[in-house]
């Protein structure tokens, strides 16, 4: 089998530098998603169910994109199509989500809406994302993964800085931040604009730029044998035949991912109440009706809130890209990655202390430190396990260690949150961040269980 060259810094860069706008779109879901559909009307209780849609896009999505691009080659590559068509259908569905309180539909029907949308964006995002990680196995030498993931995880971080920010920015030079009863504020609106046009203008460069491997020299340097090429096989057999450390990775994954979900649906409402004080009013709950206590999601506080969520996840993103730097120079990569989980863990449990808008950069700060070691060091450890012609499969698969845990974690959301909630009482959203940090806690306990493969580090 033949070594890959190593590719100069550049290289490397373009074969990531698409993912940035990527990452702007995915930021711009992952900070918004709550605060749109609370601005519709959702209750509290029901915003991690609206979660789960985007994660069963990517258990769906990601194999089948893996599996059907380790088959295919176009004059344009093989996974290259994948992406660009994944980003084409993002950039429609970004300027249609915002605005499904705007068109003249009733609440429910927004609401319903607004769901579709969300389920065709982060198909698309999917579809979008994976080809960038098997870009790296396929094109980068065992030598330089950790660079080219580096790489990635910066780009990553970078597009998050900038999709999170947008709102924030958009209101702070005079576009309305709020709007009345039931519609999406311009603030956010313009910022899905903006980073839809980013987003195909960064996935334009990327396809221009980097040139995927022929088959016959992706088969050389991947030591594929004619026999391999015709072998028949199924994800069944093939998750079978996985490697140790897909299972023990993927145990820490699924604790890693519950939690960020958590941050996700629930650092609004948290933020709203104990930060910004924002309002509460009393309303009727429509299939028990009771009367219960919930925040006014048309109030000023409650959109600065939201906005300045945007600010505590871009320095979340800065967090992540100082450590990501800080990795590099740990020998033991188990020892950085379950230090990185207890940093996140007590970023989370702190934030049930502070009422100080500004004295919540610390413990975002601290949980960057566990989103930049969930960037790269999990792929790493895999990659560097693997080999052959099923390369984006086993990805698309492992994607599954991300999405199951996001699914779960949605799923209990809301009856996790009713056993925090006193009867006809404000739901204390902030309790879940604080269980996001038990989360981590176990992850990073669970990191002893790898194991890595001789000559792939410890």
């Amino acid at each position: 089998m033949r070594v890959k060259p190593d590719l100069s810094f550049w290289k490397l860069w373009n074969i990531s530098f698409g993912f940035f706008g990527v990452q702007i779109a995915y930021a711009l879901q992952s900070a918004n998603i709550s605060r749109i559909f609370a601005t519709l009307g959702a209750d509290p209780h029901n915003l991690s169910y609206f979660w789960i849609l985007p994660p069963l896009a990517g258990i769906i999505i990601q194999p089948i994109v893996g599996s059907a691009s380790d088959k295919t080659w176009t004059r344009f590559g093989r996974r290259i199509p994948y992406l660009f068509v994944g980003a084409a259908v993002a950039v429609i569905v970004m300027c249609l989500l915002p605005n499904a309180g705007s068109l003249g539909m009733a609440a429910g029907a927004a609401m319903v809406f607004g769901l579709v949308s969300l389920m065709f964006l982060d198909t698309a995002i999917n579809m979008a994302m994976q080809p960038f990680k098997m870009l790296v196995g396929d094109m980068v030498n065992e030598k330089q993964k950790g660079l080219a993931y580096s790489i990635q995880s910066f780009l990553c971080n970078a597009g998050s800085l900038a999709g999170y920010l947008f709102p924030f920015l958009f209101a702070a030079v005079g576009i309305a931040n709020t709007a009345p009863g039931g519609v999406i504020p311009d603030s956010v609106i313009f910022s899905f604009y903006i980073g839809a046009a980013i987003l195909i203008l960064c996935v334009v460069y990327t396809t221009v730029k980097v040139k995927e491997m022929p088959p016959e020299t992706y088969a050389e340097y991947h030591g594929i044998t004619e026999k391999e090429k015709n072998e028949k096989t199924t994800m069944l057999k093939l998750l079978a035949k996985a490697p140790s450390v897909f299972w023990t990775v993927g145990l820490v994954q699924f604790f890693c991912w519950a939690a960020f979900m958590y941050m996700w649906t629930y650092t609004s409402g948290s933020i709203a109440y104990h930060v910004f004080d924002t309002p509460v009013k009393e309303t009727v709950d429509e299939s028990t009706r009771l009367v219960k206590i919930v925040l006014d999601t048309k109030a000023v506080q409650y959109q600065d809130a939201a906005n300045w969520v945007g600010i505590l996840f871009a320095v979340q993103a800065i967090g992540s890209v100082l450590w990501a730097a800080v990795i590099p120079f740990f020998k033991s990569r188990k020892r950085i990655y379950s230090l990185s989980l207890a940093l996140g863990a007590a970023g989370f449990i702190s934030i049930l202390f502070i009422h100080n808008a500004y004295l919540l950069f610390a413990s975002f700060l601290l949980i960057g430190c566990a989103w930049a070691a969930m960037l790269a060091l999990p792929f790493t450890i895999l990659t560097n396990a693997l080999s052959g012609g099923r390369m984006g499969t086993y990805l698309g698969l492992f994607n599954g260690t991300i999405c199951i845990p996001q699914i779960a974690a949605a799923s209990l959301g809301g009856v996790a949150l009713s056993l925090f909630t006193p009867p006809g009482g404000l739901a204390p959203e902030i309790n879940m961040l604080v269980l996001a940090g038990i989360l981590l806690i176990i992850g990073a306990a669970c990191v002893h269980f790898i194991k890595e493969t001789p000559g792939n580090g410890k």
